[in-house]
Formats: C-alpha cells, sequence, structure tokens
C-alpha cells in the first residue's frame, strides 16, 4: 500500500445520506399526531424491552437507544413507545434507494437509515451540477415523494468515511462538505470517539502512545500507528483514511447467516422452545437460499437467565450463562428440513432456563447449482422442492407453505428489521 502524507485535494465526489432517527421519523411521517412529540421504537411492545431508536424529541429528553422502555418513561413521561414496523421501513427504503440512483449507478447502502453516492463515475452532466446541489435536491426529494416529516443528514467529502463524518456534524437536516482546506478545521471540533470506529476501546490504544484527539491522531506517523496502535495494516488504513483517500471502497463477503429469538415465556415447555427453534431455522434458510450459498455448518447457542436457589432465610442468584453448540456436515445443505434437523439433534443438550435461542450457519459456499453434479439426484429434488416453496411464499406472502410445527409461530416471532444489514432487503 503506497502512503500518502498529503490530503486529498480532489473535488469531492461521495455522498453520504443518513436518514435522521430512521424508524422513529417514518412512524411520526406515517402517524401525524406524533409529529413534534417524543417517540421511541422497540422490537416488542413490553416495558422491559430496549428502545432500538428514539426520535429527536425523545433524545432531547434523555432517552437513548438501548434504554429499557420502563426507565426511558421515567426520563420522559410523555414518550410514546411502539413497535417496530418492518413493511414501513422497507418501503421507505426503497424509496431512498430509487431516489439515489436517479443520480449514480454505483449507490450503496451501508445500513437500511444510511446510503453512500459515489458520484466519480457518474454521467459528466450530473458531477457539473455540482454535489450540494445536488444534495438539496435529494432533501426535497424525500419531502415530495416520502413524506413531509422525512429529513436526513448529508455529508460530502472525497472519502466515503469523511462523507460519514461529514453528516453527522449537524443533526437534524444538515449538510456539510469536508475538503482539504477546512479539515484541520473540523477535525479540531470533534472528539476521538467523534470518530467512526474509535470507540472506547481504541481510543484507549490511541491515548496509551500519547494521541487524545483527532487533530493528534491526524498528525500521527503511519509507523506507530500500524506497530504500536492497531498492530496490523488498520494503522495504514486509518493514516490514508483520515487525510481524505479512500480504503474504504470494499465489499465483504458474507460469512454466516442466521437468526435469534428472546422467549416469549420465562419457562416454555420443550416442545414450545423447539417450534420457535423450528421458525428460526425456516427463516435463516431462506436467507441463506436468497443470497444463492449453501452452508456446511451450524451453530446453535441460547442464554438462560439466572437461577434462583433458596437457602433458609435468603435467596441466592447464579448468573445469566451463554451455552452454544455446533456440528460440520459431510455433504453441504440449504433446506430448511436440513437445517431443522441438525439443530435439533444440537440442541438436545440445551440447558434449562433458557432466554435467547439462535441459530447461525457458517462455512457458506456460493450457489446450489454447482453442488448438484458432486451429490446426485436426492440434493437436485431438495433443491427444486426449496425453490418452489420460496417462490410461491415470496409471491404470495412469506409463510404461505411453511412446516404445520411451525402453525402460528410467524405471529409469535415477527421479523425485525436489523440496522446493519440490507442483504434481505
Amino acid at each position: 500500500m503506497r502512503l500518502r502524507e498529503d490530503y486529498n485535494t480532489e473535488t469531492p465526489l461521495v455522498m453520504h445520506i443518513d436518514l435522521n432517527s430512521c424508524f422513529a421519523t417514518v412512524e411520526q411521517q406515517a402517524r401525524p399526531m406524533l409529529r413534534g412529540r417524543p417517540v421511541a421504537i422497540v422490537n416488542r411492545c413490553t416495558e422491559h424491552t430496549m428502545i432500538v431508536t428514539a426520535s429527536y424529541e425523545a433524545k432531547a429528553a434523555g432517552v437513548t437507544l438501548g434504554m429499557k422502555l420502563r426507565d426511558a418513561k421515567k426520563l420522559c413521561p410523555e414518550l410514546v413507545g411502539l413497535e417496530s414496523d418492518p413493511p414501513k421501513y422497507r418501503y421507505v427504503y426503497h424509496k431512498m434507494m430509487g431516489i439515489m440512483r436517479d443520480y449514480s449507478a454505483h449507490v450503496r447502502m451501508k445500513s437500511i437509515d444510511e446510503g453512500v453516492i459515489d458520484f466519480t463515475q457518474a454521467p459528466r452532466a450530473i458531477r457539473e451540477r455540482g454535489l450540494e446541489v445536488i444534495g438539496h435536491e435529494i432533501k426535497q426529494r424525500l419531502r415530495d415523494e416520502i413524506g413531509c416529516a422525512m429529513r436526513c443528514n448529508i455529508g460530502i467529502a472525497t472519502n466515503r468515511f469523511l462523507a460519514k463524518t461529514a453528516a453527522s456534524l449537524h443533526k437534524p437536516d444538515g449538510m456539510d462538505v469536508i475538503t482539504a482546506g477546512n479539515l484541520r478545521e473540523i477535525y479540531a471540533g470533534l472528539k476521538l470517539t467523534d470518530l467512526t470506529g474509535i470507540a472506547y476501546r481504541n481510543e484507549a490504544r490511541l491515548g496509551a502512545v500519547g494521541i487524545y484527539t483527532p487533530l493528534g491522531f491526524l498528525d500521527a506517523d503511519a509507523r506507530l500507528l500500524r506497530t504500536m496502535v492497531f498492530k496490523s495494516i488498520n494503522g495504514d488504513h486509518w493514516h490514508q483514511r483520515l487525510r481524505g483517500w479512500e480504503v474504504d471502497k470494499v465489499d465483504y463477503d458474507l460469512k454466516t447467516v442466521g437468526r435469534q429469538f428472546v422467549l416469549d415465556g420465562y419457562d416454555l415447555p420443550h416442545e414450545q422452545i423447539m417450534k420457535r427453534l423450528h421458525h428460526l431455522c425456516e427463516a435463516t434458510g431462506k436467507k441463506l437460499r436468497s443470497q444463492h450459498r449453501v452452508a456446511r455448518g451450524v451453530l446453535v447457542w441460547a442464554t438462560t437467565h439466572a437461577a434462583k436457589k433458596r437457602q433458609g432465610g435468603w435467596e441466592e442468584r447464579r448468573g445469566a450463562s451463554y451455552w452454544h453448540t455446533r456440528h460440520m456436515a459431510t455433504a453441504p445443505f440449504f433446506s430448511d428440513q436440513a437445517i431443522y434437523a441438525q439443530a435439533r439433534q444440537l440442541f438436545a443438550q440445551a440447558p434449562p432456563l433458557l432466554r435467547t435461542i439462535g441459530v447461525t450457519l457458517y462455512e457458506l459456499e456460493d450457489g446450489v447449482d454447482s453442488q448438484l453434479s458432486l451429490f446426485g439426484d436426492e440434493l437436485a429434488r431438495e433443491k427444486h422442492i426449496a425453490s418452489a416453496i420460496d417462490e410461491i411464499n415470496g409471491r404470495y406472502g412469506r409463510h404461505v407453505i411453511h412446516s404445520a410445527d411451525t402453525l402460528g409461530m410467524y405471529q409469535t416471532i415477527d421479523e425485525k428489521i436489523p440496522f446493519g444489514s440490507t442483504r434481505y432487503l
């Protein structure tokens, strides 16, 4: 890797778009009575569930992500808690993608609420309009084509890292440009943990060598970052990233797929837990096949409730624990039945008092068709059956055809949309 010591002085052609408090804003758009009010979105509408996103009105009252809804209402009694509604968020995601693709073919959604437009290969006529003009136009189109309550932050820079940094400077509804000319000024107003990728652990690593500010980070020697701070080539990447050179234009292969569920009862009977596990296996199989992959490994895992033991008048509580086990198959698999057969056998070893269960597939390989000639007609038949079921479910509803054992589980285990992955949207 050739390291550049200078700052990138090229015209900024990378735009980062961040929907403000995405899920909460979408709910405020859909329900006009909630506009201007504090709103918190949770994955299950109980007082003990964690908040996954909050509106700016709620954040101003001290509500933070990860806080229990019950505790948040103590801080903000007028807080409105809503269960997440994935179809709405999928709709907004696809509308946003459509708007972004009108300006460049090189569009990447980093998460369900954040997208990047790379204008470096966009038509010349688009580039000549100027990214700030286009940014204002995108803001207006979000309001016109999705709804008047929709707002977004936009950042423009020479690389993805600085564009995301620019998008975080003036929330909500801001737009900023970072160039070689104002780079040091921007860094002077930030803390280390304001930089994407620098959390408390990396902040401590930098502090150990006397780097306490973004400007100190920017001025640090590449060798110091590589050999003493990050102890890998990641130090070189940070040296370039901070100066506006692109090192993050990378696509990562899918390594695992899985689903998890916090059980809806403290001590569910074993057969009810297995029904929920079976449903998770079906959902995981669908995700695997949607990416045209097969798997060779299955991991099942669980967390337990803290166990109680009474001794005289005292109650002893043992801490909750994490349990897991795995299996590597000799042949690739991809059908719901094959996944559940292995997961069920592994889950026979699970401890009691389960709180959360999960299944993960690993050692993924490309394509079902490439495996067929190796393993004969049985795998081919399995592939055709699975494809037919997926096609019917895709056309008429996600759970039109499923195992009788999982009847009713679709309502019990709602499918939620994660912030960090858009592969399945």
